[in-house]
């Protein structure tokens, strides 16, 4: 993102919605073709993810909404990381350039770098006759070698994860029109709850270093708790067994699942939740559920890592393995 002499139409643009963003010294107030992001002798975690349109959001969803998702999906990977938000840069790929909608798409985006301290550093700005992508790069810090990656969970080591699982799957399902919506047609409190679950994610940044401090694995849950588990057993050259009856649900889901309306696997498998999902030893899982609780955060155990390489067990109240016809979201 640059601003010359003589703006054109994308520096124009910038200048007016981006530009009062970029208020770290190392944005260079966006009139460079690069910004410094300083050393301080910790290591540089970087995270990258896109979210698209009619794929990641819908088109009708509020601008305001997409800013924060785009740039939430990526501090929920540094939260996972064990990382602290340093800052990120953003591509915009944009049909049109209106005011309507830039202007609170720019604003929510602001809020949220403040809130979350991280600033804007650049980025870029194109057009596109298809559908609108935003593209965010985020930076965070962790002590040198500290960062929690996936290829550290050994057997033993309980499964934890925070939140609860399925709401934002739901939420889309409101938001289409699906069985859902016409279940709860009656509480609207519980539709909005699950809409706002999937609209606007809750990064869990502040179980940062608990995570770092106490976590052998982690990853945050985007594609589904089943297929990201499974991702994350596979980089440790483990397995694991997971009691389905203890995965944590909101009411709403609970009730849904109770009445037939959906199944398990929906929740299990469906992915956007956006929660931390670490492996920690026996002996600091309360250490680590107590941290959760200080921030106002619940953390649940859901299950234990285990010797061997077969794909994670999912066990329902019987004890019985439930088949899962799918693990994950899949793009491809």
């Amino acid at each position: 993102m640059t601003t010359p002499h003589n703006p054109s139409g994308e520096d124009s643009l910038i200048a007016r919605y981006f530009k009062p963003l970029a208020t770290d010294p190392g944005a260079l107030g966006l009139v460079d073709d690069a910004a410094i992001l300083q050393s301080r002798g910790e290591d540089i975690v970087v995270t990258t993810d896109a979210v698209v349109e009619g794929v990641h959001y819908l088109a009708t969803d509020p601008p305001d909404t997409i800013a924060r998702k785009a740039l939430r999906v990526n501090l929920s990977d540094l939260a996972a990381k064990g990382a602290v938000p340093a800052g990120f840069v953003l591509t915009l790929a944009l049909r049109s350039k209106e005011d309507g909608w830039l202007r609170p798409f720019a604003d929510a985006l602001g809020e949220d770098a403040k809130t979350f301290a991280c600033p804007l550093l650049g980025g870029d700005t194109v057009s596109t006759p298809g559908p609108q992508m935003i593209s965010i790069t985020a930076f965070g810090r962790v002590p040198l070698g500290r960062m929690v990656g996936r290829t550290g969970a050994k057997p033993g080591d309980r499964i934890l994860v925070t939140g609860t699982i399925g709401d934002a799957a739901l939420g889309l399902d409101v938001l289409k029109g699906g069985a859902v919506a016409g279940a709860l047609a009656s509480d609207p409190h519980a539709r909005e709850m699950l809409i706002s679950r999937y609209r606007v994610p809750q990064p869990r940044n502040a179980l940062a270093q608990a995570v770092r401090d106490h976590a052998t694995a982690a990853m945050d849950v985007s594609d589904g708790l089943a297929g990201d588990l499974t991702k994350l057993c596979a980089a440790s050259g483990v397995s694991a067994t997971i009691d389905v009856t203890t995965v944590p649900l909101s009411a709403a889901a609970a009730r849904l699942v109770a009445g037939n309306v959906v199944c398990v696997e929906t929740l299990l498998a469906r992915g956007d939740d956006y929660e931390v999902l670490c492996t920690v030893p026996p002996a600091q899982s309360e250490a680590l559920i107590a941290s959760g609780r200080a921030a106002g955060l619940a953390v649940t155990a859901i299950g234990t890592i285990v010797a061997g390489h077969e794909r994670p067990r999912f066990l329902d109240w019987q004890g019985q393995e439930l088949v899962l016809k799918r693990l994950s979201y899949s793009h491809f």
